[in-house]
């Protein structure tokens, strides 16, 4: 599956500057140690994971009470407690900067564009902060915005997080039961929306949605001017207010920061819900924190003053990834929009105008960039970009390739995968490492990642399930409404005993890297042999006829086909010879067991908000079953393509 050799190896000068070989240096001060190697480093963060944590708050110069304990029952993955007797205040962190130096940057396409300071950010999270509290909103209170990823959603995730309140976000393109089947499980004490936004050069009117949504919930609605008419939507609700009149009653002062346990609730994000009502996964400031300061600084080499950018909304987990990048003295370059308004060089543009250091993006849009014909690498000045991170969906060896080809020879691309489950990863990059194509480089930090086999026996060579055998600080604090902790144990704990089972099916690599090959409850199995959809989708999405595609398993004449599904290129046909093109591409690039049962024509399909491919509910509606939640999906007309085929009726 590798080439011979790396796509991209480390330069000793790079190595040496990395922040990852400065904190193994400062470590081996601290604890007499010599380590040789990340490896040896990794081993020691897992075996002695109260002393690796403990030293990631003091060299990050954390600042609250770290207290006297790092660790307590540490062997019992649900009863562990990280940092105990802490107190800290996430906002603080993130706010350690000041000046006139650029905090946030902004793009909405081509239509709008601004940039706030550090001074600036202060001001705005010291009068958002007051108006919270004279709204009565303290510790525990939750926030529920509906937000594109504009500076004033940044401020305003801060504010509520100086007080202790709970802050839960989603994109604007939500549909009104989609806001309603997240926002309505926690009921917010505030409703934060915007008057509209830009997507693909079009405006999106949300006036009808938000007066409906602020209806139900029955809150005070804070309106942010964007893309329409902000006075006129907050005079037309029955307690709303825009931003700006909001804050007027209150002048900039020093933000105090409330001390709140290591654990306390930060952030309510939502599952899928593609297969039901989203579960409310309850994260904590002291795990987030310093989760991401580790990844941020040790693994992606975010250093202060670098511009770091990843295309998300605020729907996707990736969004509170980006924004804890202050906490590493980071300038946020935040977009919201089509990355393909107005063409494909969009964000190429933007990362050479601001000099990005850190570009993240999903896979699908490498793979969109390649099929497009795009060329970064000779019509843009990348010159300052160091790291390339993708996530979302698995990224392929072609991906990998195309980076390096088209985009730029000389940078770290990481492929990451974790999720909304830790709000982080289990495994991404490493700075100090080389990058092989199609691996993701290795596990985190103070993760103990590892790949077990049904029996729950760690595996090499072979695919098995994702896991993490010990306990780690950005494990879900809890469900909301999960009062026993019922709904929490079955997501995770139900396969093996004492073990977090994540739900990937995953493959160690002989560089000591991993391959996910897609979801396990997604995972193919005809004639009991396991098969990761993931590994289809490498060979067929590299034929310029197919655009994308989305494979499930059939039950058919009492076992399961695989059934391939591909949207293609316009003009394209799929008749015998392409179903042999494509069955030939699977056989050699996979094996003989690979190769689709049926391969079926459809106009489009569906996906997340957050641009994921949804198999379980295509899957469903294949088998004449109900899917429960089409308002979790972007595309939910695109479920229609798949019932009653009378191609899988042979």
């Amino acid at each position: 599956m590798n080439a011979e050799m790396p796509l991209w190896v480390p330069s000793v000068e790079r190595c040496q500057q990395a922040p990852l070989t400065q904190f193994m240096a400062w470590l081996s001060g601290r604890t007499g140690l010599s380590f040789g190697s990340s490896d040896a480093l990794h081993a020691w963060s897992i075996g002695n994971r109260g002393d690796f944590w403990s030293a990631i708050w003091d060299f990050f110069q954390v600042k609250g009470e770290k207290g006297e304990r790092a660790l307590i029952n540490g062997d019992i993955m649900l009863e562990a407690r990280f940092f105990p007797d802490a107190r800290l205040n996430f906002a603080e962190n993130l706010l350690s900067r000041t000046g006139s130096d650029d905090a946030l940057i902004f793009r909405g396409e081509d239509k709008v564009a601004y940039r706030w300071s550090w001074d600036e950010l202060h001001a705005k999270v010291s009068r958002l902060q007051q108006a919270f509290r004279a709204l009565g909103i303290g510790e525990g209170d939750r926030i529920a915005a509906m937000m594109p990823n504009l500076p004033e959603t940044v401020a305003c995730m801060l504010a509520a997080a100086s007080i202790g309140a709970i802050w839960s976000s989603c994109s604007p393109d939500f549909g009104r039961q989609g806001v309603l089947d997240r926002f309505g499980q926690i009921e917010p004490k505030l409703f934060i929306t915007c008057d509209g936004y830009w997507y693909n050069g079009k405006l999106q009117d949300v006036a009808d949605k938000v007066r409906d949504v602020a209806s139900q919930l029955n809150v005070p609605v804070l309106v942010v001017p964007y893309a329409g008419d902000a006075e006129a939507l907050a005079a037309s609700l029955a307690d709303g207010r825009t931003f700006e009149a909001f804050m007027a009653p209150f002048e900039a002062a020093p933000i105090t920061f409330v001390p709140l346990p290591f654990s306390h609730p930060l952030y309510i994000l939502f599952s899928s819900g593609t297969t039901g009502v989203p579960k409310c996964i309850v994260h904590s400031a002291g795990g987030v924190l310093l989760q991401h300061l580790k990844e941020h600084v040790l693994h992606c080499g975010v250093q202060p003053g670098d511009r770091l950018f990843y295309f998300t909304t605020c729907g996707w987990m990736m969004w509170n990834w980006l924004a804890s990048g202050l906490a590493a003295g980071a300038t946020l370059c935040l977009y919201d929009g089509s990355p393909f308004a107005p063409d494909g060089n969009v964000l190429f543009d933007y990362a050479e105008k601001e000099r990005f250091a850190i570009f993240g993006t999903s896979a699908k849009y490498i793979d969109a960039v390649r099929k497009g014909g795009l060329e970064p690498a000779r019509s843009h000045d990348l010159s300052a970009l160091r790291l390339i991170t993708s996530t979302g969906s698995p990224l392929s060896p072609e991906g990998f390739s195309f980076v390096y080809e088209g985009i730029k020879k000389d940078v770290h691309l990481a492929s990451i995968s974790g999720g909304t489950d830790i709000v982080s990863c289990f495994v991404l990059g490493n700075p100090l490492k080389p990058v092989w194509r199609g691996e993701i480089q290795g596990p985190g930090l103070g993760l103990a990642v590892d790949v077990w086999n049904d029996e729950g026996h760690p595996v090499r060579g072979e695919k098995g399930e994702l896991v993490c055998t010990k306990a780690f600080p950005s494990m879900p604090v809890m469900f909301w409404n999960d009062p026993d902790g019922a709904k929490y144990r079955a997501a995770y704990f139900e396969r093996f005993d004492n073990v977090w089972c994540h739900g990937d099916f995953a493959e160690w690599t002989a560089h000591g890297g991993l391959i996910i090959h897609g979801r396990s409850d997604a995972t193919l199995n005809p004639g009991g042999v396991r098969i990761g959809t993931a590994e289809i989708y490498n060979q067929v999405e590299q034929m310029p006829e197919v655009l994308e595609a989305i494979c499930i398993g059939q039950d058919w004449d009492e076992d399961v086909r695989v059934v391939l599904f591909v949207r293609l290129a316009e003009g394209k046909v799929l008749d015998e010879a392409l179903v042999s093109a494509i069955k030939t591409r699977i056989r050699t690039g996979c094996t003989p067991r690979h190769v689709p049962a049926k391969i079926i024509a459809v106009a489009d399909i569906p996906r997340t908000k957050s641009g994921k491919i949804v198999e379980l509910a295509v899957r469903e509606v294949v088998h004449n079953r109900p899917v429960k939640n089409k308002e979790a999906l972007a595309n939910p007309e695109a479920l229609d393509l798949f019932a009653n085929l009378a191609e899988l009726r042979s």
